[in-house]
């Protein structure tokens, strides 16, 4: 079982989104009959087979043995990964392409790189799972606060500075480097705001609970 399988595929895509379905993923990280799904999922064994059929089809479960029952043969089936991503292959024709912007400042430019990456790495995982390698990456993931607009717009110029200056000291493109076996990497360096969390409201539920303790 992989840990994150990127779909490509727009049916498998579809398929996987259906509720009944994710919630069969979800219950198969562990391997499970359809006797046992339907338990579970509060379904008749029959509905579940129907869901099982489809989700094999596409090559999102997979059978893990066959158990034998008396006349009746019951299949134990797995999902083929804990997690899924759909990778905007699966929307080819719609999916957004990073050389349609050019502006390092655009959201949207940021977001289709974020797509392309998604879409590289997941072939690319597929490819070191065929082959049984290990995947060389890396990823640096962390949050920053910034007084101002005008530190942040700083901080932003002398990121770009320092990456080029390590580019340009690692890079090698030429010929020969590649006549040698060198491998291109690709580099993606991103800073957007965090995401609000919403407020705790411990204090107001507080000050409510002591306001109805008075009036007892």
């Amino acid at each position: 079982m992989l840990d994150i399988e990127v779909i490509e595929d727009p049916a498998a895509a579809e398929a996987s989104l259906d509720p009944i379905r994710t919630r069969i993923l979800q219950e198969l990280s562990e391997p499970a009959s359809a006797t046992q799904l339907a338990a579970k999922v509060g379904l008749p064994r029959q509905k579940v087979n129907y869901h099982l059929k489809s989700l094999e089809r596409h090559g999102l479960v997979e059978l893990v043995e066959e158990r034998r029952k008396g006349n009746v043969t019951e299949r134990v089936l797995r999902a083929t990964a804990a997690s899924y991503l759909i990778s905007p292959v699966a929307l080819a024709s719609v999916a957004p392409d990073p050389r349609r912007f050019s502006d390092r400042f655009s959201a949207f430019w940021l977001l289709s790189l974020a797509s392309r990456t998604v879409q590289e790495m997941g072939k690319l995982i597929a490819g070191a799972a065929v082959a049984n390698k290990k995947l060389a990456s890396f990823a640096i993931d962390g949050e920053i606060t910034f007084r101002s607009a005008a530190e942040r717009a700083a901080f932003a110029e002398e990121l770009g500075v320092a990456v080029t200056k390590l580019v340009d000291k690692y890079h090698d493109g030429g010929a020969t480097a590649v006549a040698g076996g060198a491998r291109k990497h690709r580099l993606v360096v991103v800073l957007h705001p965090a995401l609000k969390t919403p407020p705790i409201e411990h204090a107001s539920s507080e000050k409510s609970a002591e306001k109805d303790h008075s009036n007892d």
